[in-house]
C-alpha cells in the first residue's frame, strides 16, 4: 500500500507542496526573482509527476486528488499574496477566489446528497485554470523584468482570466446540475 503512495509522482507533487510556503514568503518579502524561480520549478515538477504517472503507470487515487489540490492550493494562494501586494488587483483575485469556493461548495454537496460522483474539468475549466497560470506568472516576471510590454500582456490576460473564470464557473454548475437531474431520471 505505501508504494502506492509513495510513488515517484505522489513524491513530485509532495515537493511542489512544500514550495508552497516558499513562495508566500518570497512574494511577501518582495524577492520577486526567487519566487519566480519556484514558480517554474513547480510548473516542471507539474508537467513531470503527469508525464511520469502515465510512463512508469504510476497513477494513483491519492495522486489524482494530490495534483490538483497542489495547483489549486498555490493559484489560490498566489492570487491572494500578489493581491496584497497590490500586483493585482482585488477584484480580479475575488473572482478567482468566489469560483473555487463555489465549486468546492458544490462538490460537497454533491458528496453529502448523492455520494461520491466524478465530475471531471471542462475544456474551459482547464482553460481557466491554465490562463490564472499564466497571469500569477506573468505578474511575478513583471515584478523581476519590468518590461513595459508584458504590462500589456499581463492587462490582457487579467482580462482573459475574469472572463473564463466567470464563464466556467456557470458552465461547471449548469453541467453538473444537468448530469445530477439525469442520473436521478
Amino acid at each position: 500500500m505505501a508504494s502506492r503512495i509513495f510513488t515517484v509522482p505522489n513524491q513530485l507533487t509532495f515537493l511542489r507542496l512544500g514550495f508552497l510556503p516558499f513562495f508566500i514568503i518570497s512574494i511577501h518579502y518582495h524577492r520577486y526573482g526567487v519566487a519566480l524561480a519556484i514558480l517554474i520549478v513547480a510548473g516542471l515538477t507539474d508537467g513531470l509527476d503527469g508525464i511520469l504517472a502515465r510512463s512508469l503507470n504510476q497513477r494513483t487515487a491519492l495522486g489524482a486528488y494530490l495534483d490538483p489540490i497542489a495547483d489549486k492550493l498555490l493559484l489560490s494562494s498566489s492570487v491572494v499574496i500578489l493581491a496584497l501586494n497590490r500586483k493585482i488587483t482585488w477584484w480580479l483575485a475575488t473572482l478567482v477566489l468566489s469560483r473555487d469556493v463555489l465549486l468546492l461548495t458544490a462538490a460537497a454537496v454533491i458528496l453529502v446528497v448523492g455520494g461520491y460522483r466524478p465530475f471531471p474539468p471542462s475544456i474551459y475549466g482547464k482553460a481557466t485554470t491554465s490562463l490564472q497560470i499564466l497571469l500569477v506568472f506573468a505578474v511575478v516576471l513583471l515584478a523581476v523584468t519590468n518590461w513595459p510590454w508584458l504590462q500589456q500582456v499581463r492587462n490582457i490576460i487579467g482580462y482573459l482570466v475574469a472572463g473564463f473564470t466567470v464563464f466556467s464557473g456557470f458552465h461547471y454548475c449548469f453541467s453538473v446540475a444537468r448530469r445530477m437531474y439525469e442520473q436521478q431520471s
